[in-house]
């Protein structure tokens, strides 16, 4: 989870709450050289950073309902985070968990009780130096709060669910992640860091690792749809990364967004920017609400002078600095 950042307050301290990267969140990027997990289908979305928002999760649950043919929907990570009313946590679970679902880093610290009362891992968000203490102190606290809503019961489901996920859409293989191809906390598929040459010959290399054409992510909450060219006559690859479901994630546009990743197109306004790779169509799509009422219903669980109200209020009302025509990138 990326709040508004804080330029004045630049992180020195890696293995802090909230900065460090526990072991248990760990996997090698060859486990994603296995079968598909999901069935054979023709429409896939793939939902991550929700952040408890029952009205984005109403939207996507009406879009999906819409579709035609064989589909899925997977939420990979961060379903939970807003919803700090008990009523409201119960709701999204229920709706989330009937549907394929894997754990974010906020998921995995819901259903980790920390030993003798020692958070070390703070919210799980592994954020680097570019965010403030601030925000990684204000996220430390939402978690601890967001504690209090859970059950023992829904906190076993929690744990019950997976770090990754593989799935085929036609000829394309996709990994499915709430991080990275290293961590369930990886700012490895960040907007930021993907703009850098060297690393992305790194991604290549996890991609090569994991045998995979393609990675659906989030957690770094802007969206970003990067391509990496293959070597020689080998197809391109992509990240697909759809920032946050839950919150806006460009100036003045209020929608979430989902990757929807489908044999046929889309067909609706909603479309904000996409790609074709052979036959498959890989599109994000806006998942739109009214406005007022997700303020509305946002303070009334994080009231002015709140943690989360500090962190994220100024992009719930206005979205963060950042457009569509920053998302597709084209290796040459």
């Amino acid at each position: 989870m990326n709040a508004r950042l804080d330029p004045l307050a630049v992180a020195t301290q890696g293995d802090a709450p909230g900065r460090s990267c526990p072991l248990h969140y760990r996997y090698a990027p060859e486990t994603f050289a296995r079968a598909a997990d999901l069935p054979t289908t023709d429409v896939l979305y793939v939902v991550g950073g929700l952040y408890g928002n029952e009205l984005a999760l109403e939207e996507v649950l009406r879009l999906f309902a819409a579709e035609r043919g064989r589909a899925q929907l997977v939420f990979n990570g961060d379903f939970h985070w807003f919803d700090v009313d008990s009523e409201v946590f119960a709701r999204v679970q229920r709706q989330v968990l009937a549907h394929a679902a894997l754990r974010g880093n906020v998921e995995t610290e819901l259903a980790t009780e920390p030993e003798g009362g020692d958070d070390d891992a703070g919210c799980g968000c592994a954020y680097p130096d570019w965010v403030g203490n601030a925000v990684v102190e204000r996220s430390n606290r939402i978690l601890r709060r967001l504690r209090t809503a859970a059950t023992p019961a829904q906190r076993a489901e929690l744990a019950a669910l997976p770090m990754t996920l593989r799935a085929d859409v036609g000829d394309l293989k996709l990994g499915i992640v709430h991080g990275d191809a290293q961590s369930l906390a990886g700012w490895g598929f960040a907007q930021e860091h993907l703009r850098d040459d060297a690393h992305r010959d790194t991604v290549r290399g996890w991609l090569a690792q994991a045998q995979v054409d393609a990675f659906a992510c989030t957690h770094t909450c802007l969206p970003v749809f990067q391509h990496l060219r293959g070597a020689g006559d080998a197809a391109a690859q992509w990240i697909f990364n759809n920032g946050a479901a839950g919150m806006p994630n460009f100036s003045e546009d209020g929608a979430g967004l989902l990757t929807r990743v489908a044999l046929h197109p889309f067909e609706g306004p909603q479309r904000r920017f996409g790609v074709q790779q052979g036959e498959v169509f890989i599109d994000a799509i806006a998942i739109d609400t009214d406005a007022a009422q997700v303020r509305a219903r946002f303070l009334r669980q994080w009231a002015e002078g709140s943690d989360a109200h500090a962190s994220y209020f100024h992009r719930i009302a206005h979205g963060p600095d950042y457009r569509v025509g920053d998302t597709i990138r084209i290796e040459e």
